[in-house]
């Protein structure tokens, strides 16, 4: 199946607006965090979601942000230094699920563990730490709380702190075969495309999470808006002569073997028309692909 478009909510300025155009545009999944927006951005996404229902949402536990943090100490789920910003203990994730909930107005569809290697060096740490959210996480889905889980990393999986393969035991440790891991989300772009190198090979996080059974949603994949002043008309038309340089950038995103949605803030009707023109085409073949990588060097 190709690649779909999702709305990100990252960099928004205007959560709402974004979302609702999104949704306008077809977009059938719209992803954000309790810290996105100053704190803001899951309250913004309750009347979009309200007005259009068949919209899945996913969110994340793991970052405090400042308009959480008194609320979060007063009800003493949040442990350690006063200023800490990142929490995965078992009582925070429990009641930033409870906040999320109502913010959203729903039960959202996925919940990621958001950037688990945040502050981590140690490995064993980090992976503990993964195992104790996915135990509360597979509670919150069994008791009907949210749909599913998933992590959400930015470095963990370039850097080698964690694998696909490692969360997927993680998991069945935890609550054996039927576990409610769903997802994974890591950057996959222009400017990242090791990882499609070794999805074209057979290995790496695409490969492992595309025969786990876990959808892929591909963050960042204008390269947080880098690329679009490093689109030249010969990488264009490397990767598509007749894409405009957006769509042929969210070509790479799309194509890539494995990614099941591509994550994209856009904030004009024209750029969401855009962005659906990427995802109207075929996706680049594999030679294609691996041409990109031999003319950008992955």
């Amino acid at each position: 199946m190709s690649a779909q478009l999702a709305a990100g909510t990252y960099r928004c300025r205007d959560v709402y607006r974004s979302a609702a155009l999104a949704a306008n545009a077809g977009m059938t999944w719209i992803d954000t965090a309790p810290n996105y927006a100053s704190g803001s951005a899951e309250a913004s996404l309750r009347p979009v979601l309200d007005a259009w229902p068949q919209v899945s949402v996913s969110t994340k536990v793991g970052f405090v942000s400042g308009s959480d943090r008194q609320a979060a100490r007063d009800a003493g789920v949040l442990p350690g230094d006063r200023n800490q910003g990142h929490c995965l203990s078992r009582p925070y994730i429990a009641w930033q699920l409870a906040r999320s909930r109502v913010r959203l107005g729903r039960v959202p569809d996925l919940v990621f563990v958001h950037n688990p290697e945040h502050g981590r060096m140690n490995r064993s740490d980090l992976l503990r730490t993964l195992t104790e959210a996915f135990e509360e996480l597979e509670s919150a889905a069994d008791a009907g709380e949210i749909g599913g889980y998933g992590v959400a990393t930015w470095t963990g999986l370039s850097s080698g702190m964690f694998t696909v393969s490692e969360i997927v035991r993680r998991a069945t440790e935890v609550a054996g075969p039927h576990h409610h891991l769903r997802a994974v989300q890591f950057p996959v772009s222009l400017i990242r495309l090791a990882v499609v190198a070794d999805a074209l090979d057979g290995c790496g996080a695409l490969a492992e999470a595309r025969d786990a059974g876990l959808n892929v949603f591909a963050s960042a994949p204008l390269g947080g808006g880098e690329l679009l002043g490093a689109m030249t008309e010969e990488l264009v038309r490397v990767i598509d002569p007749e894409a405009s340089p957006v769509q042929a950038a969210l070509l790479v995103a799309l194509s890539a073997p494995g990614v099941s949605y591509v994550l994209l803030s856009a904030s004009t009707p024209a750029h969401w028309a855009d962005a659906r023109g990427a995802a109207s085409r075929e996706p680049l073949p594999s030679g294609r692909l691996r041409k990109v990588i031999d003319v950008l060097g992955a």
